[in-house]
């Protein structure tokens, strides 16, 4: 990957999430399973967390609930924008913003002792990069984890399909063994893996993308065609007048070495 594909890429992430930083809030899929992270993630009151595309600040104001500072890092302002809002809505005094890459990341070796990311791998064109990255910023015996999209490698290309013509920032959904490999490569310890579903109506999430024109009409077939099908790996079905689907979601965390 050169440096012009890399920026082209990078300007067609802030360009589709400039517009979706506001409708990004208004999907309820996106404020499901916060729990789960805080488990897995095993935060602690004396916890830096760093919080890699954090996107509107969902993840990152649910961890300044449980930890000591949490910091939010985006390569949108627009994202960082709607992020702050939210902080000052819930009074959140142990939180910070910036704007940045998640390759590299513009901070020091050690410097937090949880690392994460949510729903961003699938936009990333070096996952493996980006884990390397998360893993340099983290603490000697702090935690990195990773949520994000994980398909079955026979829906992987289909779904694909489906999304980068619904985002056209998305790249790949990681399949289930490349999500374990990325994993298993780090050279994290004692990783754990837990999985949730993401359940989304279609129309609500259609109004959160920006597709180019013409697409919508496309996409609403394309998902309502897959009911009793499968193709896309995502269980579209009809609940009484209303289309919905579940996007998968893996998790992953890890131990640094001390």
């Amino acid at each position: 990957m050169n440096r012009n594909d890399e920026q082209r890429h990078q300007a067609k992430i802030v360009e589709q999430f400039s517009r979706q930083a506001i409708p990004f809030t208004k999907v309820p899929g996106h404020f499901d399973s916060l729990q789960i992270l805080i488990e897995l993630s095993e935060v602690r009151r004396n916890d830096t967390v760093l919080d890699v595309a954090c996107g509107p600040g969902l993840v990152a104001c649910e961890f300044a609930r449980h930890a000591g500072h949490v910091i939010g890092v985006d390569i949108t302002p627009a994202m960082i924008e709607q992020a702050e809002k939210r902080q000052k809505e819930l009074k959140l005094a142990n939180v910070e913003w910036a704007v940045g890459n998640a390759v590299p990341l513009p901070y020091p070796d050690n410097s937090f002792s949880l690392v994460l990311t949510r729903y961003s791998y699938h936009h990333l064109q070096a996952p493996a990069e980006a884990l390397s990255e998360m893993i340099r910023v983290c603490k000697p015996g702090g935690r990195v984890m990773v949520a994000d999209v994980a398909m079955e490698s026979s829906k992987s290309e289909a779904y694909d399909r489906l999304e980068i013509m619904r985002d056209p920032s998305h790249t790949h959904a990681l399949t289930h063994e490349e999500f374990a490999l990325l994993f298993q490569n780090s050279g994290l310890i004692d990783c754990r893996q837990s999985a949730y579903g993401v359940e989304i109506e279609l129309e609500t999430q259609l109004r959160a993308s920006f597709p180019n024109p013409g697409d919508e009409l496309k996409l609403r077939e394309m998902v309502t065609n897959d009911i009793g099908v499968g193709c896309f790996g995502i269980n579209a079905r009809r609940e009484i007048d209303t289309v919905w689907y579940t996007v998968p979601i893996a998790v992953y965390v890890g131990r640094k070495r001390e």
